[in-house]
């Protein structure tokens, strides 16, 4: 034959070469899905234990009553977060920067009677809330849980990732890297009247327009998590407007205390009804902050009030004189109806009782004074304590707790 010789050895030879390296890429593909099949069953089977753990919780604190239990002495799980450390702690409830000694405050820890609360995630909290917004509604005490919330979340974030804004009534805190919102909306009375401004609310007649709450919730109207507030601005002598500010044949009028209330509970709940979307949004309603103005309630001489009070109340069945049950009972009612004309549901954060028992717990007089005080305060410092605010961090920490469980778990 002319030309190259062919070499058939050299090419069987090739073939056979090639044949076991198809085999041997085969038993590696196998060998590798094997492999990769058992770690996956593997990390499945590790992970059940985990998964039937979080079902079990998750059955055991949806029938258990958060509300009922007692305040542990814990100062190793206990405060959530170093309030000398927030960056947006607010100088009203910094009670550590303005002098208190008395540290005790710091450790008490809500333990439910039927339940043990799950560990604060705070990252578990800022991934649940990853693209979502938050809105606090209400008066000062909600805004005492907001920068309560704030605290403890901030801690986990660095600083070029987290800010905090203000715009009048609304103060927006944001999580950068999680496009997580956190706002505190100021309505105190949730409705429309002339305490509205954050800043300027101490007019000498407070007015309410009873009917009106379209100028408040346009602003939290797209909330993911809303969360209301409303209790301490009702106990006053409320003057009702029928109409606007602006006009001249707007009618005013007294209704009393309670009727007062429950209008303005049923403005709120017929504008949650038509406006929420309930496929996107959960609503809470936080139940009143109780306030310690009389000593008397729990022994003390008449006159006196938190000041220089260190250990909460330990009698389970106190309850101070200032917490209206009528009014709590209100916010039941109106939810309760929401419920069975709609099926909207408002989640109640039953704060009170657990509350009441902690008289040490309030600013008192380790705040920031806006005012000078006089030599007669000074003589006098239960004059000037603040017996109606928390110190942070504090009992406004549990109140947000009681939330995490909820958006988490239940």
């Amino acid at each position: 034959m002319n030309g190259r010789p062919v070499l058939f050895g050299s090419s069987l030879k090739n073939k056979g070469m090639g044949i076991q390296l198809s085999f041997q890429l085969l038993v590696a593909i196998i060998t590798a899905v094997l492999v990769l099949t058992a770690l996956s069953m593997s990390r499945g089977i590790s992970q059940a234990p985990k998964l039937v753990e979080k079902q079990t919780q998750i059955s055991s604190l949806s029938s258990c009553n958060f509300y009922s239990g007692k305040w542990v002495f814990d100062n190793q799980s206990r405060p959530l977060y170093n309030g000398t450390n927030c960056s947006f702690m607010d100088d009203g409830m910094a009670c550590q920067k303005f002098g208190r000694k008395n540290l005790n405050y710091l450790y008490w820890k809500w333990q439910p009677n039927d339940c043990d609360l799950p560990r604060f995630n705070a990252t578990a909290m800022l991934e649940k809330l990853r693209n979502k917004r938050v809105v606090y509604v209400g008066d000062s005490l909600n805004r005492n849980q907001w920068v309560s919330m704030v605290c403890i979340l901030e801690s986990e974030i660095p600083s070029h990732l987290k800010y905090v804004n203000y715009n009048g009534s609304l103060v927006t805190f944001k999580a950068i890297e999680y496009n997580a919102t956190i706002d505190f909306y100021w309505a105190p009375l949730l409705v429309e009247s002339n305490c509205d401004d954050p800043s300027y609310h101490r007019v000498e007649e407070r007015i309410v327009r009873i009917d009106s709450i379209e100028k408040h919730a346009r602003i939290w109207k797209d909330a993911d998590v809303l969360v209301f507030n409303s209790y301490l601005w009702w106990r006053l002598n409320l003057k009702v407007l029928w109409g606007s500010f602006e006009s001249a044949n707007a009618k005013y009028e007294y209704l009393g205390m309670l009727r007062t209330y429950e209008l303005g509970l049923q403005t709120w709940a017929d504008w949650l009804d038509t406006h929420v979307n309930r496929t996107k949004t959960r609503v809470f309603f936080v139940s009143l902050s109780p306030t310690h103005n009389r000593g008397e309630d729990w022994g003390k001489a008449n006159g006196q009030n938190c000041y220089d009070e260190t250990e909460p109340i330990s009698n389970r069945e106190y309850w101070g004189s200032d917490s209206d049950p009528k009014m709590m009972k209100l916010v039941e009612v109106a939810i309760k109806k929401l419920n069975e004309k709609s099926g909207f549901k408002v989640e109640l954060l039953n704060i009170t009782q657990l509350s009441e028992y902690r008289k040490e717990g309030h600013s008192s007089i380790y705040r920031k004074h806006w005012d000078p005080l006089t030599k007669e305060q000074l003589a006098n410092p239960s004059s000037y304590a603040d017996c109606i605010h928390w110190c942070l961090p504090g009992v406004p920490d549990i109140w947000n707790h009681f939330l995490y469980a909820h958006l988490l778990y239940l």
